[in-house]
């Protein structure tokens, strides 16, 4: 078994670390209006290049810029894409006194188009901080959020009376012209953040599906169709990964369910190069859902939890590596934690150091599993 010279690495991470103190002031400075937005991003840059540094230090291959430019995984990209609205999240309270970010509403209110270059400009000071020999990656979110939140409802009938093929052809093509955007900048990684696909595995959230008129059995297939969509438009020689997230907001979770019943649409029927899959605990289920996984493509296990600071040991994971590739070839999969370290602004409840530890102990663990 060997090392893998192209994305994703045996060792490799979903993205977002926690922010910096530093960062954090200087963001609510800019809220205040005390500081410019060009003084702000003077602070990010000054927090990215102390973050491609640490993942170096720690021995990742590939480098994201810790999703240090956002408050919110996929708002502040979604809120760039002409013809999209959407509103901040809300967070709540439980009963339990835990707290929790109650899904945003993202509308579609026009034709959906690509208006700007939205990454490109960040991945360009990402790469300029990236020593040679690593990859820089981009994180997006997926196209799926603009329809499985709202549903029908939530996009209007004025610019897509029906949403095939019409609505989905814009968006990937929206997503494609951003791809093509970022491949001009010498991109060759980027990885798509679904909640979705993950959300279809917890009955709770089917059952929501069909309340908005959707079929939660056909959901998945049609998904497979639209994300084929954005991968016709990928640019020659990059990769194009998905991420698979149950929720993550401040260590908390919002979906739980085995990946059976989305499996065969995401792993054979989506034409991606590779998954983040969370498995981190009992709410992913087994590994049996990997039988699905065909030849070329990787899956990687999101074994180490982000959630906790409690570090996993080394001979657990490998026996969990063992276990998945009872179902999917050793050589066809990774490892990683199981989601980002801060999904949001306000991040995990984790320490630094123990942020670190977790990612050397996947470095570690993928070299001695994979040489």
């Amino acid at each position: 078994m060997t090392a893998r010279t192209t994305p994703p690495f045996r060792a490799d991470h979903v993205g977002s670390f926690l922010r910096p103190k530093f960062l954090l002031d200087a963001r609510e400075r800019k809220a205040k209006g005390e500081i410019t937005a060009a003084e702000l991003r003077a602070v990010e840059d000054r927090a990215i290049a102390e973050i491609v540094r640490f993942q170096e230090d720690v021995g990742l291959q590939s480098i994201t810029d810790g999703e240090f430019r956002r408050t919110y995984f996929h708002i502040d990209f979604l809120d760039q894409l002409g013809g999209v609205k959407t509103d901040i999240p809300v967070t709540i309270t439980k009963p339990d006194g835990t707290q929790e970010l109650a899904p945003p509403v993202m509308r579609v209110v026009d034709k959906v188009r690509h208006v700007q270059d939205i990454q490109r400009a960040d991945f360009e000071y990402l790469k300029s901080q990236v020593s040679p020999g690593h990859t820089p990656k981009v994180t997006i979110p997926s196209p799926t959020m603009l329809h499985f939140r709202g549903g029908r409802a939530g996009i209007s009938r004025e610019a897509y009376p029906e949403l095939e093929p019409d609505f989905y052809d814009d968006v990937a093509a929206a997503y494609g012209d951003e791809l093509k955007s970022l491949a001009a900048a010498g991109c060759t990684y980027v990885q798509m953040d679904d909640t979705n696909m993950a959300y279809l595995c917890d009955e709770k959230m089917r059952e929501a599906a069909r309340q908005r008129g959707d079929d939660p059995n056909e959901l998945p297939h049609r998904y497979a169709r639209f994300i084929n969509k954005v991968v016709a438009h990928k640019p020659a020689g990059m990769t194009l990964a998905m991420h698979l997230c149950r929720g993550n907001f401040k260590s908390t979770h919002a979906a739980a369910g085995n990946y059976e019943p989305v499996a065969e649409a995401l792993l054979k029927e989506m034409d991606l190069d590779a998954y983040f899959m969370e498995y981190d605990d009992e709410r992913s289920g087994d590994f049996r859902p990997l039988r699905y996984l065909p030849k070329g493509k990787i899956v990687v296990l999101g074994l180490v939890t982000t959630k906790f600071g409690a570090l996993e040991s080394k001979d657990a994971l490998k026996r969990r590596i063992a276990e998945a590739a009872k179902f999917a070839p050793l050589e066809q999969l990774c490892l990683s934690p199981q989601c980002g370290f801060s999904s949001t602004v306000h991040g995990n409840d984790i320490a630094v150091e123990a942020q670190r530890a977790k990612l050397r102990l996947v470095v570690e663990v993928a070299r001695e599993v994979w040489n």
